[in-house]
């Protein structure tokens, strides 16, 4: 039994290992190639307005109340010429969101802007559908997209369009940033955890000629890559990276604008954030399914690009290790209390711990950048954000292990979006908007009780640690106490965001 444990653990730690070897490389790739991209973008010229091509800009809403007349009002004051320039209001809301939609496009429609609301007859394929719907109107040869939460660059457009002279270039995909970033801890560990992606995962990926992924919002695609790929489909929950893939097998060209930031909202309630994750883990797993014999089988693919989307497709697995890590932790713990017999497995086992290593350069690089560029000098709280980011990874890896495994198993479950509300700064309020649930009392259901359950489990391995004197695991534990701890709490709050 010792064996099977050890062994277990032993596999989870080099999978893990191996995961991040492709991340170490990626980190390698972006401190390559950084400054070489940004004096590209630096001299990168606008055109004329009599050269600028078409554009529709596509903005599906399901029940927004509390932005969606913020977005319309930032995506009318775009710096591009009127004439040149068709705005598509994708409305699927069923509450007031409806009658704000209307009479904000009533009010630029009447100051001459091309304008239109759209509603569909019913939401089949949900955001997928919407953006299928209004493709077939759309004028335009480009289509720029964002969600409900998003607040554009005045000049978006003038930054990103031109890129498209290039023929092969099928869409620019730009950095999200956050508008409530300092909201909350909360808030603060989302943006230290996406930071990360939109730095070093994205711009590397892209450098290298990577397959990488549209992120569903603040980027224009070409309308012929959307068609020639086979169009926008809901049979996964992340129809962004099922159509990113399907363009690039096509041999379409993507281009990601690191120096254009794009704010949006981040999820201030964890069942929110719980929903969102649901979505993107289930989602990614679901293209892994769909998508990846056809790229590992595709002859015009080079064998790097390959493994690349290979790691790249199974990321969201991650949480499945780092969950059976855990779980084998207690374990292990034991018979390194109890055999110290196999003293050269722990030490092999040690090794790894160079994962740490690369998970630091990872969230360290991005998180130095963006401090220098917003001007801060509180680098030093890199020791805080790491480990309270890691440890709420570690909380969620239960309910993402769930959704990856649903996604791999192919089973089907309706897109949950994750509702906003509005809120910038700490003064800002949203506990008694129209989205949440009346105060019913604590919310337990099975994932919530597991999830305290595994607490006391590792709190129970924090013991075991200090009665026998035990201390390689003492952090480890730790944070997987503070992480699933949290999540606990957090999902015990009165008030819930509804579906």
């Amino acid at each position: 039994m010792e064996a099977f444990f050890l062994l277990a653990y032993g596999l989870v730690l080099l999978l893990l290992f191996s995961y991040n070897l492709g991340q170490l490389s990626l980190i390698i790739s972006y401190v390559l190639h950084k400054r070489k991209r940004d004096r590209y973008f630096r001299t990168f010229a606008r055109k004329p307005e009599e050269q600028l091509p078409v554009v529709t800009i596509q903005l599906p809403i399901y029940n927004e109340l509390y932005v969606a007349e913020r977005l319309i009002d930032a995506v009318v004051e775009l710096n591009y010429p009127r004439h040149k320039l068709e705005i598509q209001v994708l409305d699927d809301s069923t509450d007031e969101t409806v009658d704000i939609l209307k009479q904000r496009v009533s009010l630029y429609q009447q100051q001459g802007i091309d304008i239109q609301y759209i509603r569909r007859p019913d939401r089949k394929g949900f955001k997928a559908g919407a953006l299928a719907y209004g493709l077939e109107q759309a004028k335009g040869e480009f289509i720029a997209i964002f969600d409900a939460d998003f607040m554009p660059d005045p000049d978006f457009l003038l930054k990103t369009v031109p890129h498209f002279e290039n023929p092969q270039v099928g869409i620019v995909q730009t950095r999200w940033t956050h508008l409530n970033e300092n909201y909350s801890m909360l808030t603060q560990l989302q943006a230290f955890g996406l930071n990360a992606h939109f730095f070093i995962e994205q711009s590397a990926r892209n450098a290298e000629g990577y397959f990488m992924n549209f992120n569903g919002t603040a980027g224009v695609w070409r309308k012929q890559a959307i068609l020639e790929a086979g169009g926008w489909s809901s049979d996964t929950l992340t129809e962004d990276l099922d159509l990113s893939y399907r363009a690039q097998l096509k041999g379409w060209q993507f281009v990601y604008r690191e120096d254009i930031g794009s704010p949006s909202e981040l999820p201030v309630a964890m069942n929110a954030l719980k929903s969102q994750q649901y979505r993107w883990m289930k989602g990614a797993a679901e293209c892994a399914r769909k998508l990846m014999l056809q790229v590992l089988s595709a002859p015009q693919v080079p064998f790097g690009v390959k493994l690349h989307a290979f790691f790249h497709l199974l990321s969201s697995s991650t949480f499945i290790l780092i969950f059976l890590l855990g779980v084998l932790s207690v374990p292990v713990l034991y018979i390194r209390i109890h055999h110290p017999e196999y003293q050269s497995v722990y030490m092999l086992m040690g090794f790894f711990q160079i994962n740490l290593i690369i998970l630091c350069l990872f969230y360290g690089i991005p998180f130095w950048l963006e401090r220098r560029e917003q001007g801060r000098g509180d680098v030093g709280r890199f020791g805080f954000y790491f480990p309270m980011y890691s440890s709420l990874m570690m909380g969620l890896s239960l309910h993402n292990t769930i959704a990856v495994i649903e996604g791999f198993l192919g089973r089907k479950t309706p897109f949950v979006r994750t509702p906003k509300f509005n809120v910038k700064t700490g003064q800002d309020s949203w506990q008694s908007n129209k989205y949440m649930k009346k105060d019913l009392g604590p919310v337990i259901n099975w994932l919530t009780f597991s999830e305290g359950l595994l607490t006391l489990y590792f709190l129970f391995g924090i013991a075991m640690a200090i009665y026998f004197n035990q201390y390689n695991m003492l952090v480890f534990h730790a944070m997987l106490v503070v992480g699933f701890g949290l999540v606990f709490l957090y999902s015990l709050s009165r008030r819930q965001v509804k579906a």
